[in-house]
């Protein structure tokens, strides 16, 4: 089938992180103002040459002529192994399409670039000429990293010029994300060598070495000014506000697509094309956000004369574009309707800038701009119109236009605040629909399965066009669609296979209206690639990189289960006497791992788990400190050996790391923790688990902080006699490799005589013979009826009750029961 409409392909690793994301907005309103189709493909880093990490990263080859008519390649975000001799080869592979590089220069494409060598010369030429510092850190990106590398010359070249001694010393490298940078700066710090100012290669590399100097004690900008390079969203709003370069990068996205238009129309493009960046100061490196200087304003008004805005017009709207860049061709004109409407403001017409204010920020915001920035453009009409109006009679217009530059500013602040706030909204809103769809696919142990889950579960991620297709040879030449949805209702798929470089069956891909298309792998692992699936691009970017995970996980899992029925009839018996040995190994794990002693200061403690017949992976422990102590509990998802050996790790950590920082926040052991597990789970075990897991910390005054995500705490209070529910947050340990920003520690009061009681799903989830759950009505009654007893006979209490309610259970059951002695109580 024939396509009729242009279609560019925009080649990146991720679409969560905010760089990416800029960049995909930018090619999305290009490719929306051509009539083209916009394909973005998403793997990752690529991988440098020999190594086996090449699953993920092979839907990259598969995209050509096929599919689309031209490539943009977000060469930055792909180099860091492969360096600029590897994009090179990359982008060739692509031949004869047109293809256009953003962030490195590659020889034989055209490449646009920002000026990285001035961004960086700016950054530390301010922290050294206005504010005086000499001992200046470095967080370089990485070291293959071309954009990286003119960045970390420009910093040396900043200090020969100005006499500063290089100290190698005060030199790092990062990967450019916030962890690496955080790593970074405790690596300097280590080295005890004194410094006054850092700067990093970009923004998250530098707010991580913001955060890892607080949690030392030192105060930025008060003690080390900082700034770093890029200027993403979270650098305005962070505290301090950062300081850092700005550059464009929705013009980059833009500009890449336009570059690829014109060579496909047969058009000299230049072969090098290098973008201006600005320095924007905020609080981290001691200065507030200064708007840019305004130009001179033209001659006042005769005394008396009414304000007029024709004489000046010309040179407000060039300062206003100079002040406020809007590349996007749907607000091509703002400072012209801006000032128009402050004329007929002035004429009489009240509220009328106002209106047109708030109708350029609602468009603004549609298209992605900061808000906030609109305020220098007040400042800058204020300053040039305050100063029209200087003199004796006019007291009357200046007290005018000083109630509509407040009235504007109060317009903009909220208007900024309410941005923000629907990208939280989205984001936390993605993030607990994640939570959900990760449950569901860790239970796809088929393909019908997984056919039902994908039915079920993606319009709730805002999803309503998809296919997943998976490869039908060893070559991965050839794909058949298992899965297809068409305005988010399940269809039947082609039974025809078809050629993996079409991605998605024929027709699919872009058919009828112009569209923007994701294309991501399904892939587990560094070898197992499965095939790929094709979705709308309507979702919160998140979703994409964790579906990419979760599908190729489900696949996985899939297939495995494939696998074992398929030789289950030939050894059966092995394999239930083999099962039945697990269950009994995990059942020796799971009891013996069970603490000896229930002693913490002031809390009457009792427990107990009671193993189903399919042993699962339930786990609690009790760690004792001499503030208080450590309450953990968790259910790893799945059953036998492999559920055990998982809890055993996540015992043998929480406990290792709660005893080496008894008083750390238990946010911070949930999310290391985490990422150690999801390692070992997938890089050794070569599975795909998780478990919930709630910590807390106890102190003897009876404050309990606590983290992670498993069921309710329940807490029946002495004075009211009615237990209360305290609901966990966050997420499953195991499901993302990072879930730092998700995690957040949270914290409740006991008080003498209260009871403190911990369960696992085994006892809530129990069924009767009429399938009916026990349920957390039913555990509260049963608490409410018997807390006056002793922990144990609570405990036995509510064991009796579930073990009534379902004589054979088929799930792990675990209880913890602690009452609060306050002290002196």
């Amino acid at each position: 089938m024939t396509r009729k409409r242009t279609a560019i392909a925009l080649v990146m690793d991720y679409a969560r992180s905010e760089y990416q994301a800029e960049l995909r907005f930018g090619a999305e309103r290009a490719a929306e103002a051509h009539g083209a189709n916009l394909l973005v493909v998403l793997g990752e880093t690529l991988a440098p040459h020999g190594s086996t990490a090449t699953a993920v990263n092979s839907v990259y080859y598969l995209v050509g002529a096929d599919t689309v008519d031209g490539i943009v390649v977000c060469s930055t975000t792909l180099c860091h192994y492969v360096g600029v001799e590897g994009m090179r080869a990359f982008c060739r592979s692509y031949a004869p399409l047109p293809v256009c590089s953003i962030g490195v220069e590659v020889d034989g494409t055209p490449s646009l670039i920002v000026d990285n060598a001035r961004g960086a010369e700016m950054s530390v030429g301010h922290v050294a000429d206005a504010h005086g510092r000499r001992r200046i850190a470095y967080i370089s990106g990485p070291a293959n990293n071309d954009e990286a590398k003119v960045r970390a010359d420009a910093y040396r070249r900043v200090l020969a010029e100005r006499s500063i001694p290089f100290d190698e010393r005060l030199f790092s490298y990062g990967m450019f994300t916030v962890e690496s940078g955080r790593a970074a700066m405790r690596e300097i710090l280590e080295r005890g060598v004194d410094f006054d100012a850092v700067v990093g290669a970009n923004d998250n590399m530098t707010l991580g070495a913001i955060e890892e100097l607080k949690a030392h004690g030192i105060d930025v900008p008060r003690d080390v000014l900082a700034c770093g390079f890029d200027d993403v969203s979270v650098a305005r709003f962070a505290s301090p506000s950062l300081t850092t370069v700005r550059q464009p990068m929705k013009r980059l996205g833009a500009l890449a697509v336009e570059t690829v238009l014109r060579m496909m129309r047969g058009e000299a493009v230049p072969a090098r094309r290098l973008l201006p960046v600005e320095l924007k100061r905020r609080e981290s490196c001691g200065c507030a956000s200064q708007p840019a200087a305004a130009p001179s304003p033209s001659a006042a008004p005769t005394h008396g004369e009414p304000l007029a805005l024709a004489s000046q017009r010309e040179s407000l709207e060039r300062a206003m574009h100079e002040t406020l860049s809007m590349p996007t061709r749907s607000l091509v004109g703002w400072p012209a309707a801006l000032l128009s409407g402050l004329e007929e403001e002035l004429a009489g017409q009240e509220g009328r800038f106002l209106r047109e204010l708030e109708d350029l920020l609602d468009r603004a915001k549609r298209e992605g701009a900061s808000l906030e920035d609109f305020q220098s453009v007040i400042t800058l009409l204020r300053e040039r119109l305050g100063s029209a109006l200087e003199g004796e009679g006019n007291e009357a217009p200046n007290e005018e236009l000083e109630r509509v530059w407040h009235a504007s500013r109060c317009v903009i602040g909220s208007a900024s605040v309410r941005a923000e706030g629907e990208k939280r909204l989205s984001l936390e809103l993605a993030s607990l629909y994640l939570r959900s769809t990760g449950r569901a696919f860790s239970t796809c142990l088929s393909l019908p399965v997984l056919r039902e889950t994908l039915a079920s579960q993606l319009p709730k991620l805002q999803l309503s066009r998809v296919a997943v297709s998976l490869y039908q040879d060893p070559e991965c030449s050839t794909l058949k669609c298992v899965f297809v949805m068409e305005d988010g209702r399940a269809a039947d798929p082609p039974s025809s296979s078809f050629s993996a470089r079409l991605l998605a069956p024929p027709g699919f891909l872009f058919s009828g209206e112009r569209s923007v298309m994701i294309a991501l792998p399904v892939a587990f692992g560094e070898a197992e690639k499965f095939g790929v699936a094709v979705l709308d691009s309507g979702a919160n970017a998140l979703i994409y990189d964790t579906l990419m995970l979760q599908l190729g996980s489900a696949v996985e899992a899939a297939a495995l289960h494939r696998e074992v029925v398929r030789q289950v009839e030939l050894r059966e018996r092995l394999e239930q006497e083999k099962a039945s040995e697990e269950s009994r190994v995990a059942a020796r794990i799971q009891t013996t791992l069970a603490p000896a002693r229930l002693r913490l200061d002031g809390l009457d403690l009792s427990a107990i788990t009671k193993p189903a017949a399919m042993v699962g992976g339930d786990y609690y422990d009790v760690l004792a400190t001499s503030e208080g102590g450590w309450l953990g509990i968790g259910d790893v998802a799945g059953h036998g050996l492999a559920a055990g050996l998982v809890m055993l790790m996540i015992q043998s950590m929480s406990a290792a790391l709660t005893r080496r920082m008894p008083t750390e926040s238990p946010s911070r052991i949930v999310s290391t923790l985490n990422s150690a597990v999801y390692h070992s789970v997938r890089d050794r075990l070569k599975r795909d688990e998780h478990a919930t897991l709630l910590l807390l910390r106890y102190e003897r005054s009876g404050r309990v902080t606590y983290a992670g995500a498993h069921e309710d705490i329940l807490v029946c209070r002495a004075r009211t006699r009615r237990c209360e529910r305290v609901p966990s947050s966050g997420l499953w340990v195991g499901v993302l490799p990072d879930i730092r920003a998700l995690t957040r520690d949270a914290e409740l009061m006991l008080e003498d005589g209260d009871l403190l009681v911990l369960y696992s799903d085994g006892v809530t989830e129990a069924r009767n013979a009429h399938r009916e759950q026990f349920g957390l009505e039913r555990l509260c009654s049963v608490i409410e009826a018997v807390q006056s007893a002793s922990p144990e006979s609570i405990r036995d209490g509510i064991l009796r009750e579930v073990e009534g309610w379902c004589p054979s259970p088929d799930d792990d059951i675990t209880i913890v029961v602690a009452r609060y002695q306050a002290p002196g109580g």
